[in-house]
């Protein structure tokens, strides 16, 4: 019976630290993210430039976007967005965060990756519901004409998040086992 209490304190004291890792890297992210959105909007009028730097490589610019990534879906009607758009992503946002808080098979590494993309996430699903107008974009950097285009689609930190945190989730796949350690190349 000892042994059984000992086991339920630990797991408790587990899942706080996984809860307080997690939810402290997401609400993290998309207070950042909310915050220079915010500046962005105070001091940047609408589809302007607001600074540009390294000989107009980065412009720092204040768009909306009411699509997702790349503006697709922009066109649809206000129904299908809010389905689409804020009821599905919260969805995932509510399973991802009890996944990686409830799950034994994922580690630290994974958790922590899952709670990159879940900020950026939470970020830009707090511009849809509170931002009529879509989602704060402010970040264009220049590709030089590479691939056709002369400047990437604008993008702001919860994007960034996203992508980033993505990457590391297919890379702890590629090159972690389960327990976290390197996967070993035969």
């Amino acid at each position: 019976m000892e042994e059984s209490k000992e086991n339920s304190t630990a797991d408790s004291r587990t899942y706080i630290g996984r809860a307080v890792l997690v939810l402290s890297i997401s609400l993290g992210i998309a207070l950042a993210d909310q915050l220079v959105k915010a500046i962005v909007v105070r001091q940047i009028p609408l589809d302007t430039v607001g600074v540009r730097l390294w000989n107009d490589w980065l412009w720092i610019v204040h768009t909306r976007n009411l699509g997702i990534a790349f503006s697709i879906g922009e066109g649809l009607s206000r129904l299908i967005r809010i389905g689409f758009f804020i009821v599905l992503p919260s969805c995932f946002l509510v399973v991802a965060f009890v996944f990686c808080l409830k799950s034994k098979s994922l580690n630290k590494f994974q958790r922590v990756a899952i709670a990159i993309v879940a900020g950026g996430g939470l970020g830009n699903l707090i511009d849809r519901i509170f931002r009529p107008d879509g989602v704060v974009d402010f970040l264009s950097f220049s590709l030089f004409g590479i691939f056709g285009f002369d400047r990437f689609p604008t993008f702001n930190i919860a994007d960034n998040c996203v992508t980033v945190g993505a990457g590391l989730i297919l890379i702890s796949g590629l090159l972690l086992d389960k327990g976290g350690k390197n996967v070993q190349r035969r």
